[in-house]
């Protein structure tokens, strides 16, 4: 397993989440980060998900 960190952002670059979660791989990672968003409803904000060696794995501006 791998740590991998999402974040969400405000129009002003105000952070509103950033929650560290292990997947096995990019994959998972991007599905579990999908699912977080929308828990939260954040599926429109700015967002990112970055994998231990820093590789976008989901983005949305």
């Amino acid at each position: 397993m791998q740590t991998y960190k999402l974040t969400v952002f405000e129009k002003n670059g105000e952070k509103l989440l950033d929650e560290a979660f292990e997947a096995k791989n990019n994959e998972e990672a991007k599905t579990i980060g999908q699912k977080l968003l929308h828990r939260h409803a954040y599926e429109e904000h700015t967002h990112r998900c970055t994998s231990p060696l820093g590789k976008l794995v989901l983005f949305h501006v």
